[in-house]
């Protein structure tokens, strides 16, 4: 008996283009079933993009580590959202349509969909913007197109990796930072012990210093006391 190979996925071709400022990298599939494997292997940071109540590419835009939604400025708004459009069959052909995007982890894909459709874990955090026509934007970011065939579920595998390293890096960061909190407590700590034995001392030198004076000024009376009594026998 042989064993029959497995066959090996074909790769699904992607389209990269770079945002006008040159420090951004927007994707998008092909078609629908390219569309399928982009919702499935995405990264923390990427971006979704895609015309509302039309059908359209799905393009994506890959921010940097540790950047939010309120970080996408306007021009790099406008380079996804005049990509999208101009890749939309019905929405190419208006003056302007509406773009819903939000994060890639908030899409959500269920079994009874069809390729490319998807819906939201929270839709209160998917953001609209009106986008009209801009054949400038798009002709300058198709310059910069380029068809690659990458291996897309590798890629996220080596995110992952990166970002449980990273995981692991804030944590021993945190680990440090806690214990050097600790340490400067317990510091705090000492030093006020210290700061309050040293007020009983001083308190203690205090009292006994007062003890002394109000024996020594006994005393002095004491011997004037004799000599005056000394002085009335005489006469």
């Amino acid at each position: 008996f042989f064993k029959k190979k497995k066959k090996k996925k074909k790769k699904k071709m992607v389209l990269y283009f770079t945002s006008r400022c040159g420090n951004y990298m927007i994707y998008m599939g092909r078609d629908k079933y390219e569309n399928e494997d982009l919702i499935k292997y995405g990264h923390p940071e990427d971006v979704w993009f895609h015309v509302d109540d039309l059908s359209s590419a799905h393009v994506y835009l890959r921010q940097k580590k540790g950047e939010k939604l309120e970080d996408i400025n306007d021009d790099l708004l406008l380079d996804c959202s005049s990509l999208v459009k101009a890749n939309s069959i019905a929405g190419c052909k208006k003056t302007s349509v509406y773009v819903v995007y939000t994060r890639w982890r908030n899409l959500k894909k269920t079994k009874d969909m069809v390729e490319g459709q998807v819906s939201f874990h929270r839709p209160k955090n998917v953001r609209r913007i009106e986008t009209e026509k801009n054949k400038p934007t798009v002709n300058e970011l198709n310059r910069t197109k380029r068809e690659e065939f990458p291996d897309l579920y590798e890629q996220q595998q080596e995110r992952e990796r990166e970002s449980i390293e990273e995981k692991k890096l804030v944590r021993k960061e945190q680990i440090v930072e806690d214990r050097a909190k600790e340490k400067q407590r317990k510091m705090r700590v000492l030093d006020a012990k210290k700061e309050d034995e040293q007020r009983k001392l001083d308190i203690q030198e205090t009292v006994e210093r007062t003890r002394r004076m109000n024996m020594e000024s006994d005393d002095d009376s004491s011997v004037s006391s004799e000599g005056s009594d000394d002085g009335l026998l005489g006469f």
